[in-house]
């Protein structure tokens, strides 16, 4: 399946929603990112949610980083809004149909996420 730039960026944006603190607490993951990134980002937006800011950063030419916590760097990944667009659509199409569908949760997010950072699903 192919999703325009925009549909991944909204698939992505649900799925940070859903299920980055999942991610982060069940896999001993940090998601990080250059402070200033994440200031000048929100300055951007009007009453920005976390993970509109998050969004914003990588459409402003930045990353986001998962730092592994718990596997001693082995998980470390780093992604930006091209790996958005390109690996979004790649999520098995099962969970992909479910979210189109707006039938998702936060199993559905952490497949999604799963996907855009390890470009395959990794963990559960």
């Amino acid at each position: 399946m192919t999703l325009t730039p925009q549909e991944s960026e909204e698939l992505f944006h649900t799925a940070l929603c859903n299920g980055l603190a999942y991610i982060e607490c069940g896999y001993d993951l940090d998601l990080t990112y250059k402070r200033k990134d994440y200031v000048d980002a929100s300055k951007k937006l009007t009453s920005p949610c976390h993970e509109d800011t998050l969004i914003q950063i990588l459409k402003d030419g930045n990353s986001l980083t998962l730092v592994d916590i718990g596997y001693e760097g082995e998980y470390t990944r780093t992604i930006t809004l091209k790996d958005v667009h390109e690996r979004v659509q790649n999520t098995p199409i099962r969970h992909l149909m479910d979210a189109i569908n707006e039938n998702d949760d936060a199993v559905t997010a952490d497949v999604i996420l799963q996907q855009v950072f390890f470009n395959e699903t990794i963990f559960g």
